[in-house]
């Protein structure tokens, strides 16, 4: 199914639950609170861009959130730190339309280098990229330390 019909748009905080819902295809489940709260942050900060993609009758099929970087070791960039596409509609042009959207944000912040990494297990996603022109720069491992209590 293409995306003839669908719209980009800011994101606005009557989307949390639909950006939930398709965070958690992803999964990347939240309460719909947590949802809310995240999403309201981000909004008020002017280095994130978050849009989504919503058909005609408002259902959103869609959403990409970027970040605008400056690091000591590499200048200005902008990640995009999330891309989901329902899967109805995936194969579409949506996504393609999204990365745009985040890259034409990015040339906006004055941003020479756009970034996006991707887990190794989506092999699906690296194509994706790959056609859109993005390289593979590097592989590395993640790590993450819990600093809750106790």
């Amino acid at each position: 199914m293409k995306h003839d019909h669908a719209s980009l748009r800011p994101a606005r905080l009557a989307d949390a639950d639909a950006i939930g819902r398709l965070a958690a295809e992803l999964g990347y489940p939240a309460a719909p609170a947590e949802m809310r709260e995240r999403l309201a942050m981000i909004m008020d900060n002017p280095g994130h861009y978050v849009a989504v993609a919503e058909d005609g009758a408002g259902r959103l099929l869609g959403w990409v959130q970027a970040e605008y970087r400056l690091l000591l070791s590499g200048g200005e960039r902008v990640e995009i730190t999330g891309l989901v596409v329902d899967p109805a509609v995936r194969r579409g042009g949506l996504g393609k339309a999204l990365v745009a959207a985040a890259e034409k944000w990015a040339a906006s912040r004055g941003a020479a280098t756009m970034r996006v990494r991707s887990n190794t297990a989506r092999d699906v996603s690296h194509l994706f990229y790959e056609a859109l022109g993005y390289t593979r720069s590097k592989t590395q491992h993640v790590y993450t330390r819990s600093l809750g209590s106790g």
